[in-house]
């Protein structure tokens, strides 16, 4: 099995290439994360995205940085949180799954599914939705029990990890939750 696997960072990228490296012919990953603001951040997680994968000598595909494109897919959902990523997810992958199709892949799977940010059954849906758009198969695995070793194994490794999913809006509401987060722990007299 030819197998593209779609990833946002570096840190996202350790366990589930482990998985797929074990059971694919073939695996090659494709960054498309035109969600990714500002372009600054774009740049250094797609540099510690490819400097890992190098590393295990595996092959990164990035597709065109799009924010205008990312925009436009979100539209008036900017502001609903599960809503807005619903369409970023149907974005990305609807991308990677048009790649893998056109450049003769067998399959798509995404990294996202690692995060405990993130929703695996709005991912599975759209990535489900994507590949059976362009007839190849939606390979669905839930990372999230990797998560807490991927974090141990990036630390370990020095990479750079990000503090909000990528977005604006995301990147708005993960400064929120630190600060409700801070101002609790001040209200029962903690640092």
């Amino acid at each position: 099995m030819r197998l593209m696997l779609h990833a946002c960072c570096g840190p996202c990228l350790i366990e589930p290439l482990d998985e797929f490296l074990a059971i694919a012919d073939e695996v090659v990953i494709v960054f498309t994360n035109s969600n990714i603001h500002p372009a600054e951040e774009y740049e250094r997680r797609k540099e510690t995205l490819t400097a890992y994968a190098d590393g295990m000598g595996a092959t990164v595909i990035e597709l065109p940085y799009d924010p205008a494109a990312w925009i436009e897919a979100v539209g008036p959902l900017a502001r609903e949180g599960a809503k807005r990523c619903s369409a970023c997810y149907r974005l990305r992958l609807g991308q990677a799954a048009r790649y893998a199709a056109e450049n003769g892949f067998d399959a798509l799977a995404t990294t996202l599914t690692i995060s405990p940010y993130q929703s695996p059954d709005a991912i599975r849906r759209e990535g489900e939705a994507a590949a059976q758009a362009v007839g190849i198969l939606w390979v669905d695995r839930d990372f999230r029990d990797s998560y807490p070793e991927s974090v141990r194994r990036s630390r370990e490794l020095g990479m750079y990890r990000q503090n909000y999913c990528g977005c604006a809006f995301s990147k708005e509401e993960a400064a929120q939750e630190r600060e409700a987060r801070r101002n609790r722990r001040r209200e029962r007299g903690r640092p």
